[in-house]
């Protein structure tokens, strides 16, 4: 890949030092420019038949590109508003009830957290966390589900994912919040293990609010039941009260599909993909691994971390990192604070640079 025609697709890389896609991506002016196209048509045009016409192109269009990022079919892949509202739709589409255990990680994102939640106060699940390095040797026979992070948005660690593949082969479910996966790391559902996969597109996919990917294994499709079926939903929804559902994951698609939000989030993908997702991975991750050692070298306390993009660090509490974080940002440096643990974390894209390393580097440091 060509770094820097990648970087010059990204404004906000011409006067910041942007390190947090683990938030939000940095949006690629393709992607600005596929919204206001979106919107220029809604408005001058009225949201009618041109314009649904566009939503209908997009739609199997964003999905299919989503499938090959996760080297799935595209009818195994629903669109959904981001990680949080695919881990949703799995968590309340499973008959769990009284008596089942989801097993989960010690240090979850709050955005699997409330699904999870969700479903012990609806359902009376029983919630049980534990370290994610152990969390395949913890599956007990009480457990019906596992859900966990494919990578942890506390350190960057990696789930072990070759132990939850036999987890799920020995019929236990797994539920992978790709939030810090998809777009980040190489991901092939086929060999990952995991029964469902959420993913989000405004991450690591550069894309905006709003969009994202949930894939489900297909012999699981008949077990879970859609949350929110809509229009889409349906086979021919001419046929009223007799309609059926389609038997594609398209039934656990959002039931609202913005235009703009598919138009970004397919261009942002597109310059992604154009760069190679092979070259936008090992750079990444060749990238962090380096920020990594060189904060080691000026005596960082940098948490444990696997192969990934994401770099942690230790402060002495909350308010010196919140300080430090806000002392970054006005010098143009974008990181950001992990509430509670006072920690730091910086997000390596294959748009950063060595010199943006050195920057964030030099400027701990002092």
């Amino acid at each position: 890949m060509d770094p820097a025609s990648l970087r010059a697709a990204f404004p906000v890389l011409e006067h910041t030092t942007y390190l947090n896609a683990g938030t939000c991506g940095p949006i690629p002016q393709a992607a600005h420019a596929a919204a206001v196209e979106a919107w220029r048509l809604g408005t001058r045009q009225g949201r009618s038949s041109a314009f649904y016409e566009r939503v209908l192109e997009l739609v199997p269009a964003l999905r299919e590109r989503y499938a090959a990022l996760l080297g799935a079919e595209p009818d195994d892949v629903a669109l959904t508003a981001g990680t949080s509202d695919g881990c949703g739709r799995v968590l309340g589409g499973l008959a769990l009830g009284g008596g089942d255990e989801i097993l989960t990680a010690d240090d979850e994102h709050p955005g699997l957290l409330g699904p999870l939640v969700a479903a012990r106060d609806r359902h009376g699940v029983t919630l049980r966390a534990v370290p994610l390095a152990e969390i395949a040797d913890a599956v007990g026979p009480a457990t019906r589900l596992v859900a966990c992070s494919h990578v942890s948005w506390h350190s960057g660690a990696v789930a072990p994912v070759a132990a939850l593949a036999r987890v799920s082969a020995g019929g236990v479910p797994v539920l992978l919040d790709g939030a810090q996966g998809s777009g980040a790391v190489p991901i092939d559902v086929a060999t990952l293990g995991a029964t469902f996969y959420a993913g989000s597109g405004q991450k690591w996919l550069c894309g905006p609010v709003g969009c994202g990917m949930l894939w489900v294994d297909p012999a699981w499709g008949p077990r879970l039941a859609p949350q929110a079926p809509a229009y889409g939903s349906l086979q021919d929804a001419s046929l009223g009260i007799g309609a059926v559902m389609v038997t594609t994951s398209r039934r656990y698609d959002a039931p609202s599909q913005d235009l703009a939000t598919l138009a970004a989030a397919a261009a942002a993908y597109d310059v992604l993909a154009g760069a190679g997702w092979a070259g936008v991975h090992a750079r990444a991750a060749t990238l962090a691994a380096r920020l990594a050692d060189d904060l080691r070298g000026r005596g960082v306390d940098v948490v444990d971390r696997d192969d990934s993009t994401l770099v942690a660090w230790s402060t002495p509490g909350d308010d010196e990192a919140i300080a430090i974080r806000d002392r970054l940002a006005a010098e143009g440096i974008v990181i950001r604070h992990l509430p509670g643990t006072g920690r730091l974390r910086a997000s390596v894209g294959a748009w950063n640079t060595e010199d943006d390393l050195a920057r964030l580097v030099a400027a701990v440091a002092r």
